[in-house]
């Protein structure tokens, strides 16, 4: 098993992180339980698309920026948004570096330091792990085959509460991380206003949705000897309203589904990924989709990608707004609080689209 106690960080002696043990092995080829089954290897004939939508939020069309957003979020799930530097909800690309390099050095830490580093939190909510697939709780059964990834994560509450158990290493951690995430909640503020406009319902609709209580993730894929038999991270919906994504500039990782084929995503400087959640798609009765995504490794460096989720508050009923329920689009899915949701996703993945909301992915 390598993951940590499902509810407890103490007891992480038995961690054996995938970075530090390629430090150690230095695997001339994959280790068996990392093959992927043949179909699903990344090695299918990949579509180069460069017209996955580029939205810049920072335009003074209101109107056509919302357009642009809600023709994406139902043709592709998915869009990259330029951020500029705009008053009140631009990121600069100075901190956009230092949120990368931060998270990059933390994980470059020695296995016994990260282990100390996510101790903290008596909840046991900081997690770094190796698992099998995109939930820290799953455990490796014989034959199931794991992901090329190492991954940390920690709630980051807009109340800034508890920052006392965020990591203090490296330097500059809890001041570069908080200033992020504060930006970051603005920016998906901004993009659930705009789409909730577009899509014709009460403006707070879909921001009040908003919980107080997202969820950074720093995903860490090391160079791997045969990428053409491993995945970083399985295909996938996120079980978000919204999730927004940092990459690395110079190396590429990111597929997006599309009609069958997978699209690559390549990084765009000084650009996020936002990619629509499951949770919004069952908001809006699909009428925006939440994005079939999966992540990929390479040869010859170590890639590092932040990611930032925006889930509803626990409590928060998950259903669709009256004006997206008629005959000829009755409600997918039952209503059930997030927290309910969220439980069943994890312990599912993907087959809560199959078992429960009906909805073939």
């Amino acid at each position: 098993m390598e993951t940590l106690n499902n509810n407890n960080n103490s007891d992480n002696s038995e961690i054996k992180l995938l970075a530090n043990r390629l430090d150690i092995h230095r695997y001339s080829e994959v280790p068996k339980y990392y093959v992927q089954p043949q179909e699903s290897r990344p090695d299918k004939v990949m579509v180069k698309n460069d017209s996955i939508p580029i939205i810049n939020l920072g335009g003074h069309d209101r109107a056509h920026i919302i357009n642009q957003l809600l023709k994406a979020s139902q043709e592709y799930g998915l869009f990259q948004a330029i951020i500029l530097y705009v008053i009140n909800h631009g990121v600069s690309k100075k901190l956009m570096d230092e949120t990368l390099n931060v998270f990059k050095e933390f994980h470059a830490m020695p296995a016994e330091e990260k282990k100390i580093q996510c101790s903290k939190d008596p909840d046991g909510k900081f997690k770094i792990y190796t698992s099998t697939n995109y939930f820290p709780n799953k455990i490796r059964k014989d034959g199931e085959v794991e992901c090329w990834k190492d991954t940390f994560l920690h709630p980051c509450p807009t109340s800034a509460e508890n920052m006392n158990y965020w990591p203090d290493k490296p330097h500059k951690y809890r001041e570069i991380v908080g200033e992020y995430t504060r930006e970051l909640h603005a920016l998906a503020h901004k993009i659930l206003e705009l789409l909730g406009e577009g899509l014709g319902v009460a403006p707070k609709y879909i921001y009040n949705k908003m919980g107080e209580d997202p969820t950074i993730v720093a995903q860490h894929y090391p160079a791997c000897p045969d990428p053409s038999v491993t995945l970083g991270i399985p295909k996938h919906r996120d079980p978000s309203l919204v999730t927004i994504l940092l990459q690395e500039e110079q190396v590429q990782g990111l597929h997006l589904e599309k009609d069958g084929q997978w699209i690559a995503v390549d990084p765009i400087p000084n650009a996020f990924v936002v990619n629509i959640g499951f949770i919004l798609q069952l908001m809006t009765n699909g009428k925006v989709v939440g994005g079939i995504h999966r992540a990929v490794t390479n040869s010859k460096t170590a890639r590092t990608s932040v990611v930032y989720l925006i889930y509803p508050s626990p409590k928060a009923i998950i259903k669709p707004a009256e004006e997206f329920v008629n005959e000829k689009t009755p409600t997918l899915g039952k209503f059930m609080n997030f927290e309910d949701f969220h439980a069943y996703y994890v312990k599912n993945g993907m087959k809560i689209e199959e078992e429960y909301f009906k909805i073939k992915p």
